[in-house]
């Protein structure tokens, strides 16, 4: 055994020479494995951060949330000209589910609208995501509070005119003063600010809560009626915890197909979707994004390992006399494999970890320049791209180390003569 773990020292020591008495060839060598694994790893990284962004944000809506409506808000395999004939969900169809459906805990209802200006004194913000939903929206979607609250159900069902603003419309309307309270101008009237959010950052999926204001759906459907072409209705159902999905949606399916009196021939004229079916497609695009960066850097790896092989049958060329002298000494084809391997092996991991340096610098670099955005760098990718430098030096480097190691000591000799 100790003379083994001496053999591995001394090869271990000619390779770190080797490559002392070679340094501008040495990096050469590692630049292609640096980038190959550098471009890995980033590639990785960056999509691992972006999952967990993602995640987070949806980490305050349950998985089993529905969104019922007349579009379809993903994949669907009923034509457009089709869908734009089906009519928008009503007021009455969301009291509906809120009163018949069984095994749902929250039915909130939401009406997409257009963008509004909001403006204290003379500060202004323009075009600002106003969000209008009931008072139950804030069972089904978590949020915390700065300071005040969301309104109540009293205030919800009568459309009072109360508004609930993001952090960031607080910071711009009213800078240093306290919101709560305060009235601002919205729709040409005022509003009374009753609640804060707090800061969450940027969003993945549009305009974050920051940035966003919320007002009670009656003062909108009050203003401007429920059959208004350009207003969107959505429904949002949360389910009780142990309910059949299924169940629900059946249910659900059964009382809208009734309200609109369809027969058994046709097709749903809205559409139910569930946040775990999001959920899937989410995890799909980040799997087709680690395929697609795993081919890209696949590449550049492959570019490293060929600069590593052709560099180590360079090295057995210039040291073939050396090799010869080694071996009439009693070096055995061992020492020789062992010593050429080593080196390339050296090589791709000095490499892999310089790539993984940078991609280090790149992630503090990243996560300081783009605000509530943090690039991570997880043990598990840093071992990943540790790993793979190792195998990239092993396979280039085993052909030459194999062929010094099975050269004849006379004819090494006289070859490198």
């Amino acid at each position: 055994m100790l003379v083994y773990l001496r053999l591995l020292k001394e090869s271990f020591s000619f390779a770190l020479n080797a490559l002392r008495n070679n340094k501008l060839r040495t990096f050469l060598s590692l630049l292609g494995v640096t980038v190959g694994i550098f471009s890995i790893i980033a590639v990785l990284a960056a999509v691992d951060s972006l999952d967990k962004t993602i995640q987070g944000q949806l980490s305050s809506l349950d998985s089993n949330t529905m969104y019922i409506s007349s579009m379809s808000f993903g994949p669907t395999e009923v034509p457009r000209w089709q869908r734009e004939t089906f009519e928008e969900v009503s007021y009455n169809e969301f009291k509906s589910i809120q009163t018949t459906v069984q095994d749902v805990e929250h039915v909130a209802l939401q009406l997409f609208v257009k963008r509004e200006n909001i403006r204290y004194e003379s500060e202004l913000v323009s075009s600002v995501n106003t969000v209008v939903v009931s008072h139950e929206f804030i069972d089904i979607q978590a949020m915390q509070f700065e300071k005040g609250r969301f309104y109540n159900e009293v205030e919800s069902n009568s459309g009072r005119p109360v508004v609930v603003i993001g952090s960031e419309i607080a910071k711009s309307l009213f800078v240093d003063l306290e919101p709560i309270g305060k009235k601002v101008r919205l729709y040409g009237q005022k509003f009374t600010v009753i609640g804060v959010v707090k800061k969450e950052g940027s969003g993945i999926f549009g305009d974050s809560n920051d940035v966003s204001i919320f007002l009670p759906a009656n003062y909108v459907r009050n203003r401007y009626g429920d059959n208004n072409p350009f207003i969107k209705y959505v429904v949002i159902v949360k389910p009780e915890k142990d309910a059949d999905i299924e169940g629900v949606k059946a249910e659900i399916t059964q009382v809208l197909r009734s309200k609109r009196g369809l027969k058994p021939d046709q097709i749903d004229t809205f559409f139910i979707r569930v946040m775990s079916g999001l959920q899937d497609v989410i995890d799909a695009i980040i799997g087709s994004l680690n395929v697609i960066g795993w081919v890209i850097s696949g590449f550049s790896l492959l570019v490293g390992g060929f600069g590593i092989a052709n560099i180590m049958f360079v090295s057995v060329k210039e040291r073939t006399n050396l090799i010869g002298i080694q071996k009439s000494l009693g070096a055995k084809n061992k020492f020789i494999l062992f010593q050429f391997l080593f080196e390339a092996v050296i090589l791709a991991v000095v490499g892999g970890l310089v790539g993984l340096f940078l991609v280090w610098i790149g992630t503090l670099i990243g996560s300081s320049l783009i605000e509530d955005f943090e690039f991570v760098l997880s043990i598990q990718n840093m071992f990943l791209g540790f790993f793979i430098s190792s195998v990239i030096g092993l396979i280039s480097g085993v052909i030459p180390a194999l062929a010094a190691s099975r050269l004849d000591p006379v004819e090494a000799i006289r070859t490198g003569m």
